[in-house]
């Protein structure tokens, strides 16, 4: 099976439905992962049935839980989950934020050769962004504690938005750390095609504040 069918049945059971150019544009970002990895080592994944898996199938098995139209994704590194994403729902935005110069420039020339208007890049410490508007959501693959994620990124959220935390195993631990007036909203158990590992989703927010 080659990647293209590999995509759109694993794809289709997340419950999603990629057209042509969704699926064009998805393989395109894989090869062009590929190409740049070999001089700026944006992941230690080489072998692009395993990059399928545990980059695009893994970050677009969010995709039914989220809401909102303009999202952040944090420590992006080489657009994950963001860039998926953005192919996959091309009337939301999606700021990308990472603090190493060699990821911004990888994820320019995404944006660029993939013509993604949805999407924009940023080389900045999320602790020291500053957005015109605030986002509906926060996303984060394995960048930091959830206490960090809301800590760093709170400042981010428009009223009622929320942090998307991607975990691999239950984060127990953290959930103890977890500051106020921030809780969990809802908790996801994933389950990613190809991907033999623990994955769980976790949606942060801020308690309603007592009139």
């Amino acid at each position: 099976m080659d990647l293209r069918e590999r995509l759109g049945r694993d794809a289709a059971a997340l419950g999603l439905t990629l057209s042509d150019r969704q699926q064009d544009r998805l393989l395109a970002y894989l090869a062009l992962l590929q190409k740049w990895n070999r001089a700026y080592n944006l992941s230690a994944i080489r072998d692009p049935r395993d990059m399928l898996s545990l980059h695009l199938i893994d970050s677009l098995a969010v995709a039914p839980h989220l809401e909102g139209e303009y999202f952040a994704d944090v420590g992006t590194g080489a657009g994950l989950p963001g860039i998926p994403l953005a192919i996959l729902f091309p009337e939301r935005h999606f700021h990308l934020i990472d603090s190493n110069g060699k990821k911004v420039r990888f994820l320019f020339q995404v944006r660029t050769e993939l013509g993604l208007d949805n999407v924009s890049e940023q080389q900045v410490r999320v602790e020291s962004l500053r957005l015109d508007t605030g986002v509906d959501g926060v996303l984060s693959r394995a960048f930091a504690s959830l206490a960090d994620m809301v800590s760093g990124c709170a400042h981010l959220l428009a009223p009622g938005g929320r942090c998307y935390a991607m975990k691999g195993q239950w984060p127990e631990n953290e959930l103890s750390a977890l500051p106020k007036p921030f809780k969990v909203l809802a908790a996801h158990t994933l389950s990613v095609p190809g991907v033999d590992a623990e994955r769980h989703l976790l949606v942060l927010g801020r308690e309603p504040t007592s009139p």
